[in-house]
Parts: structure tokens; sequence; C-alpha cells
């Protein structure tokens, strides 16, 4: 391989894996088949962090980014919506998203916040 052109990639943060709700679904599903298993994708629900382990796409467009669109557990994203399958909250084993449910309470109607990225980097 040439020398020219060869560039190094920045090390992972933990927090490149917050999903941002605002960007389109089929874009956070691979953040977080990307991220898997390190730094993980995960979202803040009531001050706690929950991983995302597993993650569907859905064509539901619906709601505003980071609405709870219903009761499977389906997030409004910029563009479609991103239905969790399993997640994980932290110090507790992963669970599919109807034992997840039984225990935390995101109802439908329910806005998660978007990640603050802070002012824009200076070029």
């Amino acid at each position: 391989q040439p020398e020219a052109g060869v560039t190094y990639a920045a090390k992972l943060e933990r927090g490149e894996g917050r999903l941002d709700w605002g960007e389109a679904a089929e874009a956070l599903d691979r953040r977080r088949r990307a991220f898997a298993p390190w730094p993980g994708a995960w979202f803040e629900a009531a001050g706690e962090r929950i991983k995302v382990l597993d993650s569907e796409v859905v064509g539901r467009t619906s709601g505003t980014p980071g609405q709870v669109l219903d009761d499977t557990l389906t997030i409004a994203c910029g563009e479609g919506a991103l239905r969790l399958v399993k997640v994980q909250r932290a110090g507790k084993q992963p669970m599919d998203a109807a034992a997840f449910l039984r225990g935390f309470a995101l109802e439908a109607g329910t806005r998660l916040p978007l990640p603050d990225l802070g002012p824009d980097p200076q070029p």
C-alpha cells in the first residue's frame, strides 16, 4: 500500500455511541452495529443511560425526533423510526423491549432528550 494518502483513525470515545434521534433511523441502526461491543450505542431516559443491543428500522415517521411512538419501544427519528428490540440498563441484564417497558416507564408520547453536541468545532 502506498504511503501517500495514508490517514489514521482517531481513537473512539464513549460519547460517540450516543444516539442522536435527529438522524435517520438507518444511520442510527448502522451506528448501533458499528459500535458493538464498545463503546456501544446508547441513549438517556430519566437520567439513566440505556444501551441499545438490537434494533430494527421502521418506516413510520409520525412524531418528532426522540418521541416514543408506541408500546413496542419505537422511537421517531429525523427520517423514519427505530424500534428498539433489545436494551440494557446500567448494571442490569440485557432484556427485550417488552420486559424493559414493564420495569421502566416510557409511555407513547414521551420525548427522549436529544444530545447536546456543543458548539461547532473550529475549522
